[in-house]
């Protein structure tokens, strides 16, 4: 098959991959976006598991740059469910023209790095093979699904299921169903299947703290004071910590009596939503660890307050400290009064093995089921890049780049691979997804277009010899350096959580995300555009 020759190649379709892609047309780039999946929508593309849900509230789990879809595209509840994200997602491509600029059920397998002609030449699956000057993965943050290392797995002889790859055509009416994970896709599978099947099991290692979402229908006049609005919401977001469109306090938590705590919590909990729950409240429960055991505290008494088997509820109330991505539910304790639900924990009696018939633990007790499905997450960030040949400058691998641990300055641009940025890499902001999108999305655009100010090359689809822009290995030290730095004094790092990579075994723990928040960030890349990109080599 002959070449295909392009200005740039975006690798992925997923909320990054499409305004990538917009940003780059709209400089008048030739610019093709790929995707190995059927359609838009990256994660949730894949993600079609029952319950599917942002935990970004809707108004904010959106777009930001075009401001008349902003006001006008139709959301009618707090949050989003994955078949309206998907739908949202279709229709800003093809509002923007964008398909044109798109090749589906095209899986890239290797990109490689020729210095003689400043080309990357990317393989697919499909045997397409394109030549671009600019290589950007928006390979997805969550998209390689992590499958546990349990003794025979393959011996299965019911349905086995991962949430990521959920089968369109799954039946499970009057199926007995066992689910491993708990995290934010466990609760919400869990809860949505539990009115629907005819026995439900939960097998839990590590229980999770989770909180209401208040999730429900927009009230009137809602949507139109966001309207109205929405500038200065905005404003709010960028110079944000989270961008999640709470209220960030700063009181210590053990300033106030025990009585205002409790008022306080409460208030939270009617509210609904993990962020609003962890940031809005007090300031100090991701660092204080006496103020972290007392919204611990709270919520296991909720537990205890909603679940009226003492056994189940004991099972359910986590150990840890309440310091992972924090989660919200509609409706998931409440599950587990049903008859029909019934909770394993793994602490006191692990899974020995899956056998032909379901799931033997520890007790010698053989859990029979008809389908077993694993929400257990993914190989977050760096998974979707390990699979795939990337090598850059002297055949060096990403692999062999990263075998101490993921890296990129800024979360975009990794040292040694010129001309290739990163979406949703390794160390982006701590925050809301579709913003912290936006904002390396904005930052990538802006290093080409100063890479393209410094050529000779013109923009005109041709592929033509340009100019080299690559991150400096002193400039991704001290940004890693800083990464490892804002980690100081957080919880988080007290729990095994795929924030660190921790959820996979034999993984070495590294800091996936960038601790100073989002405005802090924009401010970093704004710097560093204003002083004329100096953590860059650009060779013309």
């Amino acid at each position: 098959m002959v070449n295909i020759n392009v200005d740039a190649l975006v690798v992925g379709a997923g909320f990054a991959g499409i305004y990538q892609t917009y940003r780059l047309r709209e400089l008048g780039f030739n610019v093709r976006c790929i995707d190995k999946a059927g359609g838009v929508g990256g994660t949730w593309y894949w993600n079609r598991y029952p319950g599917a849900m942002s935990d970004t509230e809707t108004y904010l789990y959106r777009y930001s740059w075009d401001k008349e879809d902003l006001c006008s595209y139709p959301w009618t509840h707090t949050y989003v469910y994955q078949p309206q994200i998907l739908e949202y997602l279709n229709h800003v491509v093809d509002k923007h023209n964008l398909r044109k600029n798109m090749q589906f059920h095209t899986e890239m397998t290797s990109a490689d790095w020729d210095e003689e002609s400043r080309l990357w030449t990317i393989t697919c699956a499909t045997g397409d093979k394109f030549v671009a000057r600019y290589l950007i993965n928006a390979l997805g943050l969550l998209s390689t699904p992590n499958y546990p290392n349990i003794k025979g797995i393959d011996s299965f002889q019911g349905t086995l299921v991962h949430t990521a790859s959920w089968p369109e055509d799954l039946d499970l009416n009057n199926k007995t169903v066992g689910v491993i994970g708990n995290g934010s896709t466990g609760v919400q599978v869990l809860t949505a299947l539990a009115p629907k099947v005819k026995r439900l099991v939960s097998f839990q290692r590590h229980p999770q703290y989770s909180v209401p979402s208040g999730q429900g229908p927009v009230q009137k006049g809602y949507r139109q004071w966001v309207n109205e609005n929405y500038d200065q919401i905005y404003q709010g977001v960028w110079n944000s910590s989270t961008g999640f469109g709470v209220p960030e306090v700063s009181t210590p938590t053990m300033s106030v009596s025990a009585e205002e705590r409790e008022r306080t919590f409460q208030a939270l909990w009617d509210q609904g939503n993990g962020f609003r729950f962890m940031f809005s409240g007090f300031g100090d429960i991701t660092t204080n660890e006496t103020a972290n055991i007392e919204a611990c505290k709270f919520i296991r008494s909720k537990i205890d307050e909603i679940v009226k088997d003492p056994k189940k509820a004991a099972v359910l109330k986590p150990k840890d400290l309440y310091a992972r991505r924090p989660l919200c539910d509609t409706g998931y304790y409440q599950i587990f009064n049903q008859e029909n639900v019934d909770i394993v924990g793994l602490q006191d009696t692990p899974i020995t093995s899956i056998v032909p018939e379901g799931i033997e633990t520890a007790d010698g007790k053989v859990h029979k089921l008809d389908v077993l499905i694993f929400a257990t997450g993914f190989d977050a960030i760096e998974g979707s890049y390990l699979r795939v040949a990337i090598k850059g400058r002297n055949h060096r691998t990403l692999k062999e780049e990263w075998k101490d641990g993921a890296s990129a300055f800024a979360a975009v641009a990794v040292p040694g691979f010129p001309n290739m940025f990163l979406i949703s890499g390794p160390q982006g902001p701590f925050a809301n997804f579709p913003c912290s999108i936006e904002s390396e999305v904005n930052f990538i655009t802006a290093c080409i277009q100063h890479a393209e100010n410094q050529g000779t090359n013109g923009i005109n689809g041709t592929v033509r010899k340009s100019p080299i822009m690559v991150a400096k290995p002193e400039a991704n030290k001290a940004y890693q350096d800083l990464c490892f730095k804002l980690t100081e004094g957080s919880l988080f790092t007290k729990s095994a959580s795929w924030i660190f990579g921790t959820n996979l075994e034999g993984r070495k723990p590294v800091v996936k995300f960038y601790f100073g928040g989002l405005k802090a960030y924009r401010d970093l890349t704004g710097e560093e555009e204003k002083q004329g990109f100096p953590s860059f080599s650009c060779q013309h």
